[in-house]
């Protein structure tokens, strides 16, 4: 069965500053697709470009080209009033500092609200409460907890508040930006739990950002590895862990942490050196080098990468 294309990411590319000499590109040429009903993450390092590519698609930062092509509409550039109004509802973000993301001043029942005032989402001031309630339980908080203010929680159920916040516009598409970073090491788990199950219940799809690629393995389904506001390689979430091409992949998952201390001790970490490209003369392109495996990398890289994948099929 054809998977359908919620969201496209067409050659972007997001500048910031005015001036030739003060211009910076965060994002460079960049495509993607997410299917409907996936969670595809997105990974690299801080300053990769991840989170610029999440306020991109939510329409905070302008892009300078390319396009973001949402449920067959474009939704990037300007816009009519009508799609603006019905994007802001279906698309919404899960931001990653549970602290700085919410109005210390204002009580929870306004902070959840806030999308609902924006967009008059509501017909009185009992649905405006019953959603809030719905909204607050899905998270697994009471609706008693409405009349609270921020600082009277712990940093887990703030995120649950902001993931409410989220909810609470009955999202289609939901961003969430490194949703556990900041929380506790116990903690975590149970948030990525409940976006699992949420996602079961209400039919979401998410663009899921990290840079902790234990977590992304545990959550995604696709992934794509960005690298200094290009991607360099995306493939299914498995797929890329047994058979990672690009080496900038193969230093990031020799990071991850082993849990058994003899194991982690002898462990080889992959250091990436941008220079192991010679892209001077061979310029490096965007290559499908098996059906849903993309890596980027010039002729000579490309049949390397075949040669590996070919001697990895062959010892299994």
């Amino acid at each position: 069965m054809k998977k359908k294309v919620l969201l496209e990411v067409k050659n972007l590319r997001v500048e910031f500053g005015t001036k030739k000499k003060n211009k910076f590109v965060a994002v460079d040429d960049v495509s993607f697709q997410i299917y409907k009903g996936e969670t595809f993450g997105l990974v690299g390092e801080s300053g990769s470009g991840k989170t610029t590519i999440g306020r991109a698609i939510i329409r905070i930062n302008e892009i300078a080209d390319g396009e973001i092509i949402y449920d067959g509409k474009r939704i990037s550039g300007s816009i009519n009033k009508e799609l603006d109004k019905e994007i802001t509802r279906k698309i919404q973000m899960i931001f990653q500092d549970p602290m700085a993301s919410l109005n210390e001043r204002a009580k929870v029942d306004y902070i959840v609200s806030e999308g609902l005032y924006n967009l008059k989402n509501y017909s009185s001031e009992e649905e405006r409460k019953a959603k809030v309630s719905k909204a607050l339980l899905d998270v697994g908080l009471l609706p008693e907890f409405a009349s609270r203010f921020p600082h009277e929680f712990s940093g887990g159920q703030r995120q649950r508040i902001g993931i409410a916040r989220a909810l609470v516009m009955e999202p289609e598409f939901i961003i969430a930006d490194e949703p556990i970073s900041a929380l506790d090491v116990s903690i975590r788990a149970q948030v990525l739990n409940l976006l699992t199950d949420l996602q079961k219940k209400l039919g979401l799809t998410y663009l899921f950002i990290a840079h902790d690629l234990s977590v992304v393995r545990f959550i995604t389904d696709r992934l794509a590895v960005i690298h200094k506001g290009k991607i360099v390689e995306l493939a299914e979430t498995e797929k890329l862990f047994r058979t990672p091409l690009h080496p900038y992949t193969r230093a990031l998952l020799s990071a991850i942490p082993i849990p058994d201390p003899r194991l982690e001790k002898n462990k080889k970490l992959e250091i990436y050196d941008p220079n192991c490209h010679d892209y001077f003369v061979d310029k490096p392109r965007w290559v499908e080098i098996e059906p849903e495996h993309f890596v980027l990398g010039n002729n000579k890289e490309i049949e390397n990468y075949r040669k590996l994948l070919h001697s990895a099929r062959n010892s299994k």
